[in-house]
């Protein structure tokens, strides 16, 4: 008998699938034919030029799902829920706008990672609000 995956448990492993997609399909996309020379020419695909402010952007951008990884378990319940969703709705719609225009094989990976972050927006929504004094859990 298996026995109940823990949301916050659920809601990591989701943050860390979510990561791998970003990974792979940036690590995959590299092969396209002019890639990499536009990166050696400091250019960063549809961003356009890699300036500090854009890489600062794109860094944080891929920081904070790395970061929901650990916060989603440590941070208290009613934190752990509120910012899960938020940031699933946000990031949903990022990967929507980057649906457009993309290669078909990048199109599938944002596919699976919109259905990622619909999963994780799905548990914090309905997380169950605790019955315990001072609103912790057990």
């Amino acid at each position: 008998m298996d026995m109940p995956i823990p949301l916050r448990v659920r809601l990591a492993a989701l943050w860390a699938t979510l990561m791998s997609l970003y990974i792979y399909n940036d690590y995959f996309m590299l092969y396209r034919p002019g890639v990499l020379g536009a990166m050696a020419q400091g250019k960063m695909g549809p961003l356009g030029p890699a300036t500090p402010t854009v890489l600062i952007a794109v860094s944080a951008m891929l920081a904070i799902p790395a970061l929901m990884i650990a916060l989603s378990v440590l941070l208290p319940s009613v934190a752990s829920r509120w910012l899960s969703a938020a940031i699933a709705i946000f990031y949903t719609g990022i990967e929507g706008l980057t649906l457009v225009g993309a290669d078909p094989a990048y199109q599938i990976v944002v596919a699976l990672e919109i259905v990622t972050t619909l999963a994780i927006l799905a548990i914090a929504v309905r997380w169950p609000v605790p019955r315990f004094p001072g609103g912790s859990e057990p």
